[in-house]
């Protein structure tokens, strides 16, 4: 059986292919286009598609459009309201919705052969429960999904078997913590539905003064549900124009909004954990990127495991979508095997690419060893090694590197990537070392909870130390990246630190590098000291003879 997932009505415009019940491809269509989130969530843009994701995708798998057995769009128009009776000032939203019923014809435009009838409705966040559940390594659990919006909701609660969801509980809109949080990226300066993790940032610079007041208008309701509606942002601290220096009144209504947004998660687990009952909670939605949040649930809610769609966000619901459609035509889906779910070259490709481009470079024994002594030397270094990730995160495969012990280091790179001070870096570490220097839910490869930082190694990896003592991690298992472990290691080995500094490789404003062309441009536009692009290590001003 053979399955496409797309996601194209909001933002994050993406693509999976799932055959036979397995995750083949996934990729979002910005890491093709160069356009960061793929499109803005408007009306106008619902009739983009992620046509180059989807091409891949199916040129990946070996599969011909016109022998799918059907494609998933990730969300149902049938089940919108008009916006007014939902509560939205939109009056462009039945442009949208005009668009998504359109989808199968442009789908059997963007891909030829395509039959228009393949296509079926998957309702948003069915779909973004099925990028939790059936993914998850939890063959049976609790799904939480919260978001901006769906088709005239919010939010899902439910428990899977297997493959069978049941759902429990809905928000309708206007009710919705994504939006609310949105609201308040774009109140502070922000981009919103781009920049919501700046907020999250922001806002370990505050105390949350303002939540006596936010809590009137953002709690949960005891039966599933919330209220998160309303806000006047500015009677709390005026609003922040895009570049101007954020003020403390500005820390503060960040920090009370996520405290808020904390406690009615926690209130909203434990009430799931009573109808569902269950060890595992998995979670996905745009809300479930907010680590601070994930963390919180994992140590003070009720379920034993907490687990979280790498890719969360809308670009998850292209793979939930495929999931749960091949689930209902009789297949038993198995979890996605890792994040690194997109393009890939071969070492002779990488190559030909590199000798097209006309750059020195050399092939060194082994290009760990290479990166970890360049590192040591307190070099920066771009990674790109293996399919690319989808999701959000690098993960170390599209990733700048450097030393942790240089206080200095998170600045250098901030200013590299043209990012806030206020940002932080996060820490890559191998698993087994994980817990000697972090307290917080382990394992966590996908860089989705905040760790406490031991006290004793703060002093030692101030770069990756956030103001309030916390690191977002990544835990580094062998079995999955060796080639990131033996780097790991050799580092270690050099500098006795078990951590190495790892952001995105990309620059502020673009998407993460993902073709090898990408790669080359970041590394001739940054100073970035050494490119290990695959087997091959591509240094700054030098020439090889």
């Amino acid at each position: 059986m053979r399955v496409l997932g797309i996601n194209a009505v909001f933002h994050d415009p993406a693509a999976a292919l799932v055959v036979d019940g397995e995750t083949v491809a996934a990729a979002e269509e910005e890491r093709f286009s160069r356009r960061k989130h793929g499109k803005r969530p408007v009306p106008f843009s619902a009739w983009e598609l992620p046509e180059k994701s989807a091409a891949w995708c199916l040129e990946h798998g070996g599969v011909a459009a016109g022998d799918l057995d059907a494609v998933a769009y990730s969300f149902d128009p049938g089940l919108a309201l008009p916006a007014h009776e939902m509560g939205l000032n939109d009056p462009w939203d039945p442009l949208r919705l005009e668009y998504a019923r359109q989808a199968p014809g442009f789908l059997a435009e963007a891909l030829p052969g395509l039959d228009p009838e393949a296509v079926r409705f998957v309702p948003h966040h069915v779909a973004h429960a099925a990028s939790a559940g059936p993914a998850s390594p939890h063959p049976d659990s609790a799904v939480l999904v919260l978001d901006g919006r769906g088709e005239s909701a919010s939010h899902l609660a439910g428990r899977y078997e297997g493959d069978r969801l049941e759902v429990l509980a809905t928000q309708a809109l206007p009710e919705s913590l994504g939006l609310v949080y949105e609201e308040l990226t774009a109140h502070l300066g922000f981009l919103r539905s781009s920049d919501e993790y700046k907020v999250m940032a922001l806002a370990s610079y505050g105390k949350p003064r303002f939540l006596s007041f936010l809590r009137q208008q953002v709690h949960a309701t005891g039966k599933g549900g919330f209220e998160a509606h309303g806000v006047d942002w500015e009677a709390l601290a005026p609003a922040r124009a895009p570049g101007e220096p954020w003020t403390q009144d500005h820390a503060d209504l960040a920090a009370s909004t996520q405290a808020c947004l904390e406690e009615v998660l926690l209130e909203l687990t434990h009430w799931l954990h009573g109808e569902a009952a269950g060890r595992a909670l998995t979670m996905a939605g745009g809300v479930a990127l907010n680590c601070v949040a994930n963390s919180r649930i994992a140590a003070e809610g009720p379920f034993e495991d907490v687990w979280v769609q790498p890719a969360s966000g809308d670009a998850g619901t292209a793979l939930g979508g495929a999931l749960h459609l091949a689930a209902g035509l009789g297949e038993r889906t198995s979890p996605m095997p890792g994040a690194d779910l997109g393009r890939g070259w071969t070492d002779e490709e990488l190559r030909q690419w590199l000798d097209r481009a006309a750059v020195p470079y050399e092939r060194p024994h082994d290009i760990a060893e290479t990166v970890a002594e360049e590192l040591a030397r307190d070099g920066i270094v771009a990674w790109f090694q293996g399919r690319s990730e989808y999701g959000p995160r690098a993960l170390g495969h599209r990733s700048l590197l450097a030393h942790p012990g240089r206080a200095d280091n998170l600045e250098r790179l901030n200013r590299v990537k043209g990012r806030e001070e206020f940002r932080p870096v996060a820490p890559m570490v191998l698993a087994e070392r994980a817990g000697k220097v972090f307290d917080g839910p382990l394992p966590s490869p996908y860089m989705l909870f905040v760790h406490d930082v031991a006290k004793s190694w703060r002093d030692r990896i101030p770069a990756v130390v956030h103001v309030d003592g916390t690191a977002r991690i990544q835990s580094v298992d062998a079995r999955q990246e060796p080639a990131v472990a033996r780097m790991l290691s050799a580092f270690e080995q050099r500098t006795g630190l078990p951590v190495v500094v790892n952001t995105s490789l990309n620059t502020a404003g673009r998407p993460m590098v993902d073709d090898p062309r990408d790669a080359l441009e970041c590394f001739g536009s940054a100073p970035v000291d050494l490119l290990a692009i695959g087997p091959y290590a591509v240094r700054r001003g030098r020439a090889y003879t």
